[in-house]
């Protein structure tokens, strides 16, 4: 096995700062504790190495070695995710907007940004009232390429190029089975001061629901609550959607 860094990880980094944060994104992705074996494989670092730095992130509280051998996040990491939330205002704009769109009738509704070079991060989810359900929830990295969401994010992005206007015009994206063979999405950009791109607003759940009825009722639901997002995140003219609500 040859040792790597995590890719996307910057090029003038810490090695050991580098590779101890690529351990503790492996460990937060995963939603049960780790073995050594299962953070060599996802990693690509060699156990010796992971033992090594375990021991550094465990002293501050950042992992914890169950009594099973396993390792799981510690309560530094959980302090980190509680002062994200103090110190972070999106929430306090975004989840009312997801949570009223799924009281008016729509399919989940999740809050997306740029996570890496080629990966979106789930930032909020509200579920729907479904009893079936697609499978994406708060903290999960998605590709870029694939899903509504993603294609939003790509398009109204600073450096997106020429190919991405019709889908800049059209104001939204629609997906069917780009990131899974049974789920479909509907996106919308949200922006913030200066015109900036904030995240991406969408609304997924099973293929079979999203029939053209159901997807031009919840497109002109989606296009008004990503404007008036975001107006309330400081974009002093948001960008109205040219496709027909």
């Amino acid at each position: 096995m040859t040792e790597k860094l995590q890719p996307g990880g910057p090029p003038d980094g810490v090695a050991a700062v580098d590779r101890a944060f690529a351990i503790l994104g492996a460990l937060a992705d995963d939603p049960e504790p780790s073995t050594l074996a299962e953070l060599a494989r996802r990693t690509g670092f060699y156990k010796s190495t992971i033992l090594r730095l375990l021991s550094s992130v465990e002293a501050a509280g950042y992992v914890t070695r169950l009594r099973d051998g396993r390792y799981g996040l510690g309560p530094s990491a959980f302090r980190l995710g509680l002062a994200y939330e103090r110190q972070n205002p999106l929430r306090l704009h975004v989840v009312p907007v997801l949570s009223d769109l799924v009281e008016r009738g729509t399919e989940s509704a999740s809050f997306h940004v740029l996570h890496g070079p080629g990966t979106r991060l789930c930032l909020f989810r509200v579920n729907s009232r479904h009893s079936t359900l697609d499978r994406v929830e708060a903290g999960d990295i998605l590709p870029l390429g694939r899903g509504a969401a993603g294609r939003v994010l790509v398009a109204f992005s600073p450096d997106s190029g020429p190919e991405q206007e019709p889908l800049r015009r059209a104001g939204y994206a629609l997906s069917r089975g780009e990131r899974d063979p049974s789920c479909a999405g509907l996106a919308a950009p949200v922006f913030g001061p200066g015109g900036d791109l904030a995240g991406a607003l969408s609304l997924s759940g099973p293929g079979e629901r999203f029939t053209d009825e159901a997807v031009a009722a919840m497109r002109g639901l989606l296009l008004e609550a990503a404007e008036n997002l975001s107006r309330s995140l400081g974009a002093d003219r948001p960008p109205r959607a040219r496709a027909a609500r």
